[in-house]
């Protein structure tokens, strides 16, 4: 099943207006953070108000995760504690360094008996997470993990590399193609990291392509006014749409069942086009899904 990622918004747990508001943004998904946002001494009240949210608050078809600080800090135990016990559809959890890591995350998922629907996501912004990349991939194969999602954290990625992050970010195009390639091979879905410029729908706009052209499915935000942004650059335009349904149905008629590849305007079009018709079709029907009323 296609669940759209094109845009997801974090916000800070200890916010409730934000959380509130939340409700009415066309944001594909929601991340509740205690992480960066939330100041150390307001996270056992971000807790509170994160669990109360997801509680009492219809946030429809939205995607809803937990951002939890790193296991390694003297958050992690209450956090994800928390958030077995409020039950969001995944937790993010920030700076894994290896595949021992996910193996933890799931582990302590499973000793405080969280919904087995629960999904782990896991942010890649360390140097060590970079050289292990495939591996820590590969850990989706094991589902007791709950790896479903990576989260690119190009700023950092670039603190900790001294990598300059510059407009169009072509020094970091090799390590996000080496995180797409793993994540493609074991079913992981990924997301680019956020546009910090929240001024900049134009500057945003150009990373947003770059992102979906590199093989991303979306796109983390940080401002409300960024979303419209993100959801244009990720979803199918009509011209792409109509020309999935003329492959799809030119494949579907009695003379082609049987052939690898036909003559469709002039061109070449294969079953592997057919294929990728098919999900391009099924991305914006579960689009219209998620944002039915």
């Amino acid at each position: 099943m296609i669940r759209p990622r094109r845009s997801v918004l974090f916000m800070p747990g200890s916010n409730t207006r934000a959380m509130e508001k939340a409700r009415g943004l066309a944001a594909d998904g929601l991340i509740f953070d205690l992480e960066d946002s939330v100041a150390p001494d307001a996270k056992p009240a971000a807790r509170e108000r994160i669990a109360q949210a997801l509680a009492v608050a219809n946030f429809g078809k939205r995607e809803r995760i937990i951002r939890t600080n790193p296991i390694g800090s003297p958050f992690w135990a209450d956090d994800s504690a928390m958030a077995a016990k409020a039950e969001p559809d995944a937790i993010l959890v920030p700076k894994v360094s290896g595949p021992e890591d996910i193996v933890a995350i799931g582990q302590r998922l499973n000793n405080l008996g969280a919904n087995p629907a629960i999904k782990v996501w896991v942010m890649i912004e360390a140097p060590l997470a970079l050289l292990q990349i495939g591996k820590i991939a590969a850990c989706a194969q094991d589902k007791t993990t709950r790896l479903d999602a990576f989260v690119l954290g190009p700023n950092d990625i670039s603190l900790e590399t001294r990598i300059r992050m510059k407009p169009g970010r072509a020094e970091m195009i090799p390590l996000f193609l080496d995180c797409v390639i793993a994540a493609r091979s074991y079913g992981v879905e990924i997301l680019d990291g956020p546009y910090s410029d929240f001024s900049d729908n134009d500057g945003l706009a150009h990373e947003c392509a770059q992102a979906r052209d590199l093989g991303f499915d979306g796109k983390t935000l940080i401002h409300p006014g960024q979303i419209d942004v993100a959801n244009a650059a990720f979803t199918p335009s009509p011209e792409e749409l109509a020309y999935a349904r003329r492959i799809v149905a030119a494949f579907a008629l009695r003379e082609n069942a049987a052939k690898g590849a036909i003559n469709l305007d002039g061109r070449m079009v294969e079953r592997l086009h057919a294929e990728m018709a098919r999900r391009t079709i099924a991305m914006i029907d579960a689009i219209a899904a998620l944002h039915s009323a």
